[in-house]
């Protein structure tokens, strides 16, 4: 039982260390890992499911695979953006990216 609650302890650290560094980023790269961080903190906190019960264990494998394939979809993406802003405004800051023909 300690395992899990360290292991929540952990996924929540991450999750806040990801918090921060979303919003005080101002490139796509810090952006990204910030994104990165939040997807695996959601790891961490789905894996205690596999400690406690075999009823669990499934629920939380499901949960697990879901979560990868949607954090490698996301993480394309982002590495697509990155790399089009890049070749766009020859910088990935984020404070050139326009919005509907207007610069934010």
């Amino acid at each position: 039982m300690i395992h899990a609650i360290s292991l929540e302890v952990t996924a929540i650290t991450i999750l806040l260390i990801g918090y921060v560094t979303a919003v005080s980023a101002r490139d796509l790269i810090r952006l990204l890992i910030a994104l990165e961080l939040m997807f695996n903190a959601v790891f961490l906190s789905v894996l205690p499911l596999t400690l406690i019960s075999t009823e669990l264990a499934v629920v939380g494998l499901g949960i697990i695979i879901i979560s990868i394939f949607t954090s490698c979809s996301e993480c394309l993406i982002l590495a697509c953006s990155i790399i089009l802003q890049d070749r766009y405004a020859k910088s990935t800051s984020i404070d050139y990216i326009t919005a509907g023909g207007e610069r934010l």
